[in-house]
């Protein structure tokens, strides 16, 4: 790694900061402009991981085609390592892979390192050791000599991974790269993305796949119809939160489920006379208890329902305003 790119490392500041950001697209026949992206606003801190999530069509691949400069805002400001995304020094330190790429399937894995490591000013004396020592860290070692149409969709996206990577960026920008793995690949990705954070650097990665999210990120934002619903830890996003418990009872009989009514927000048959009991964080289990023991059930557990990430999403998608599209300009 050369001087500058040191002292560029060291400087203060945020990896991405967008502000105010703003992008339409003409609707269907021409008719109205289809907001992509509204108002967009969030910061992701040098050497953090930061999922930016939401469901199908919510606006997180344009977002991340506007910070790579591949598409320009209508309106508001990008950031990135404190420079312009279309700042030369800028794209030199970022590494990225699309939602869904698609390669020259005629090469050979090392073949299409290596054309990606000439892109990436590599040293013709260091580009075999570092296209191998990359295959290797995506797990595709030995594969190298293998042409690329005969890998499966999810052996090419490990590529796609590889080459994001093996210049060493600072900043990583990931679009789904958890699309097509299986379970073992998807831990190996989390893997190198978690070795990317230890050694300094700034992921931002975009996905619906909660899960991931949960394990692998610093800070998440929560993106709805184009809009920032909701952003933090998550521990801030499930801060103040008490959604009740959940209770198992043995020995219940059908009578005695029918008979609690609104006392409990669920009942679940889970087996011959055992049945779960979910109450509101409100609400008080003593009662309740009180009553099924007196009438033969037996409490077998009781314990807090947790908020996930799922809890916090699918409030934020339910509650976000849904005006993505404008009228057309003769109807203003």
């Amino acid at each position: 790694m050369n001087r500058g790119l040191q002292v560029e490392e060291n400087r203060p500041g945020e990896a991405v900061t967008l502000s105010g950001l703003d992008k339409s697209f003409t609707g269907h026949l021409g008719l109205g402009r289809k907001r992509a992206v509204r108002g967009l606003a969030l910061e992701v801190h040098r050497g953090e991981i930061f999922g930016l999530l939401g469901p199908n069509g919510a606006g997180k691949t344009t977002t991340i085609k506007m910070i790579l400069g591949l598409l320009r805002p209508d309106r508001g400001e990008i950031r990135l390592l404190g420079r312009p995304p279309s700042d030369p020094r800028v794209r030199a330190r970022l590494g990225y892979l699309p939602e869904s790429p698609y390669f020259y399937d005629h090469l050979t894995a090392e073949e299409f390192l290596d054309f990606y490591a000439r892109l990436q000013g590599i040293a013709a004396s260091e580009r075999r050791d570092r296209v191998r020592s990359t295959l290797s860290r995506v797990g595709l070692e030995g594969q190298g000599g293998v042409p690329l149409r005969k890998f499966s969709k999810g052996m090419v996206q490990r590529v796609g991974l590889a080459q994001a990577i093996q210049h060493d960026p600072e900043l990583v920008i990931l679009d789904e790269p958890m699309s097509g793995l299986d379970p073992l690949g998807r831990r190996e990705v989390r893997e190198i993305i978690l070795r990317l954070r230890d050694a300094g650097r700034t992921v931002v990665f975009s996905s619906h796949i909660l899960s991931d999210a949960e394990m692998l990120c610093s800070r998440v934002g929560i993106i709805a119809r184009g809009r920032l619903v909701a952003s933090g830890s998550l521990g801030e996003l499930t801060a103040g939160r008490n959604p009740g418990s959940e209770l198992v009872f043995s020995g219940m009989t059908e009578e005695h489920a029918e008979q609690l009514g609104s006392r409990a927000d669920r009942v679940t048959a889970i087996a011959d006379g055992r049945y779960t009991v979910e109450l509101s964080g409100d609400a008080r289990p003593e009662a309740l208890i009180a009553d099924l023991t007196a009438s033969g059930a037996r409490l077998v557990s009781m314990s807090p329902v947790r908020t996930t990430l799922e809890d916090v999403f699918m409030e934020s998608i339910r509650t976000s305003p849904d005006d993505g599209v404008d009228p057309p300009e003769s109807a203003r």
